[in-house]
């Protein structure tokens, strides 16, 4: 049976949507991921081109509201956000905080925004492998 990961963050525009993607893409066979949002926004574009460099879209996501989730066990909820606040969700088993920079927040050219979003994504994708990729 697949252990089902929820990622949060403040707006599910970038971060938990790339961790939900990721974890969804080369882990299928024993997770299943969710993202969702304390505040929902609007997917980051940013992100989605991120991903697609490596060949997972995430284009078709739609942003979350955690509330979605209320009485849905999980196995683990991550709150990838910065801050050290995680959200209430009483049903999860597990509960883990690693904190990744909020990409709506770059500034600069588009080339230094997306070098930007590169790196939280190597950050992230590197933290799911150690994290969940041994288990």
């Amino acid at each position: 049976m697949k252990k089902r990961v929820l990622f949060v963050c403040t707006h599910n525009a970038a971060r938990s949507q790339m961790a939900e993607g990721y974890m969804n893409a080369r882990y299928s066979d024993r997770y299943e991921a969710f993202s969702a949002g304390t505040e929902p926004g609007t997917l980051n574009q940013h992100a989605v081109r991120a991903m697609a460099e490596l060949g997972i879209d995430i284009s078709g996501h739609r942003v979350k509201d955690l509330g979605e989730f209320d009485e849905q066990e999980m196995d683990v909820l991550v709150a990838v956000c910065e801050g050290g606040l995680c959200p209430l969700f009483p049903w999860a088993k597990e509960e883990i905080h690693q904190e990744f920079p909020d990409p709506s927040i770059l500034t600069g050219t588009d080339d230094e925004i997306m070098a930007g979003v590169r790196r939280i994504r190597d950050a992230i994708t590197a933290w799911i492998d150690t994290a969940f990729g041994a288990i």
